[in-house]
């Protein structure tokens, strides 16, 4: 694991355990590697409760909730969807925080939308921030960076 990645999974460790907050995940195309990297360092069970892989339109209603309308209308790779994502996860595991993210890791165009277009998602109790992130490396590279933006992203809104 490269440093980048261990410097802002130990923000996150010391921020959560610091200040006694809770977090959990959604995540789509990032696969479990979010909830892979929180959990390389010890002591995540302290704060993380759960993490969720939705990597499909079926799993992200049938177990997050996600509605039906928000994928017919936006599709899953959109920041509606990664928004009601981290709503959801937060709601079902009881967390302070949420983290998710969906998006087109490629090759091909999904849903019209270029391959790298990552949408991202943080809930703190009833806000959600979300950004759009675009990401032009290989699948594989576009799944480690979209986790350490994603990591970057919750560890900034947890100390605002």
């Amino acid at each position: 694991m490269d440093k980048e990645i261990t410097d802002v999974i130990q923000k996150l460790h010391e921020h959560c355990k610091k200040k006694g907050l809770t977090l959990s995940v959604a995540e789509s195309c990032t696969g479990g590697l979010i909830s892979h990297y929180i959990t390389m360092i010890p002591g995540a069970s302290t704060f993380f409760k759960a993490g969720v892989v939705s990597y499909s339109a079926d799993a992200k209603q049938k177990i997050l909730g996600i509605s039906p309308e928000t994928i017919s209308r936006f599709g899953v790779v959109s920041e509606e969807t990664a928004q009601e994502m981290a709503e959801k996860i937060r709601e079902i595991t009881g967390t302070d925080f949420s983290l998710s993210t969906t998006g087109n890791l490629g090759p091909e165009v999904l849903e019209g939308k270029d391959r790298g277009l990552i949408y991202i998602a943080a809930c703190k109790k009833d806000r959600v921030f979300s950004k759009q992130i675009k990401l032009s490396g290989t699948r594989e590279e576009n799944k480690e960076r979209a986790s350490f933006l994603a990591l970057s992203f919750l560890v900034e809104i947890m100390k605002a």
